[in-house]
């Protein structure tokens, strides 16, 4: 399933919450590498969690950090025109709120 993408590209929708995208400016090969190691360490942090090691749990939290920062959907914006960060807001509480009311509404109607 794709998610929708925000009107400026800046942002996806999962579960009605905007999360940023990752930097354009990525070559492909290397955002697909990239998304693989987040994808890992966060499999990282499941299994610290399982075995309730707090220090394998501590080390995966900063991989996905890092992780996230090189894909810059962690690190500050990638974007240069000024608009806020609204990662992780509700789409309904920021600017996007019509524009995601507007698709919600439709989808609705399909269905």
């Amino acid at each position: 399933m794709k998610h929708l993408v925000a009107p400026d590209g800046c942002y996806i929708v999962v579960r009605r919450r905007l999360w940023r995208i990752a930097s354009p400016d990525l070559e492909e090969d290397e955002k697909s590498k990239l998304v693989k190691q987040l994808m890992a360490t966060r499999r990282a942090v499941r299994n610290a969690k399982a075995s309730a090691d707090l220090d394998a749990q501590r080390a995966a939290h900063r991989a996905v950090e890092d992780a996230k920062c090189a894909l810059a959907s962690g690190a500050p914006v990638w974007w240069k025109d000024g608009p806020p960060d609204l990662n992780r807001y509700m789409a309904k509480n920021t600017p996007y709120a019509e524009w995601y009311a507007a698709i919600a509404r439709s989808r609705h109607k399909e269905v």
